[in-house]
């Protein structure tokens, strides 16, 4: 890994918790070839390594990540079967971040536009600050959508918003992607990273495997059936009555000490409860 390619992408393992920081801040962290692959790598990394519970997203400069550099673009110089095979070798570890066990959030400040939107769906939540705005901008370089944006974006927005999301390439906020689903909470400018670790610390001392169970079962859900998922659940519940969470989970509340897994309060009653101190 070379010095250059090292300052690109940045991770910091906290406790359970691995931040991917993405950091080309002076080209609002769009990615070129290199940089992909050692995203990619670190996605690989990150997903493998048993002592990390939760992965966080994030992007260096004040913004999440406007895709791909078009710096670094050929503007169709490449053959299609190549850019296929490019293309679907870069898929197959989006597909391995989507679908890993871990929790993933993404704290998105800023743009996060084409491949940056993408990448962001690929979290399980997206926590956005005031500055967050969001752009599926391939139209607009003649592309297609792509970092399983195609899958992602529809089963969050439903398939009519995602089409005109996507054939608009029509920018949207912090509080329209809240109300559409795409974020899971809007905090103040320069907090949506401090959020996503409160998040993310909480939900590395919840039970792993539930995690993983709950996680799976949601991303499967639309595409299966009712037997299907009530079979999948009787399953996954007899696997979480056997275990030592539970059984610890159990005689916690008997005995009225705190419980290990603890959501935590939302930024906003935080800030009231500091300033009511």
């Amino acid at each position: 890994m070379t010095e250059r390619e090292a300052a690109e992408v940045e991770i910091q393992r906290r406790g359970g918790v691995a931040v991917l920081t993405l950091n080309r801040p002076h080209r609002r962290n769009a990615m070129d070839l290199e940089s992909r692959k050692l995203f990619a790598e670190l996605v690989e990394e990150v997903v493998h390594d048993e002592a990390v519970r939760v992965i966080v997203l994030t992007g260096r400069g004040g913004h999440f990540s406007a895709g791909g550099d078009i710096n670094s673009m050929k503007g169709g110089n490449i053959e299609a079967e190549a850019g296929r095979v490019r293309m679907r070798n870069a898929l197959k570890k989006a597909e391995l971040l989507y679908g890993c066990d871990k929790p993933v959030i993404a704290a998105v400040e800023g743009c996060a536009y084409g491949g940056g939107f993408g990448l962001a769906l690929q979290a399980d939540m997206i926590i956005a600050s005031q500055t967050a705005r969001f752009c599926m901008s391939f139209v607009k370089m003649g592309l297609m959508p792509d970092n399983l944006s195609m899958y992602t974006l529809p089963r969050i927005v439903g398939v009519q918003r995602a089409k005109a999301l996507m054939m608009s390439a029509r920018e949207i906020g912090a509080d329209d992607a809240l109300k559409l689903g795409i974020a899971a909470e809007v905090v103040a400018e320069g907090e949506a990273l401090a959020r996503a670790l409160e998040i993310a610390n909480a939900l590395a001392n919840a039970s792993p495997a539930i995690n993983a169970m709950m996680k799976a079962g949601l991303n499967n859900s639309l595409s299966s059936d009712l037997r299907a998922m009530s079979e999948y659940e009787a399953t996954a519940q007899g696997i979480a009555f056997s275990s030592q969470f539970h059984r610890r989970a159990v005689e916690d509340f008997l005995a009225r000490r705190p419980p290990q897994f603890r959501w935590p309060a939302a930024r906003d009653a935080l800030r009231k409860s500091s300033q009511e101190a």
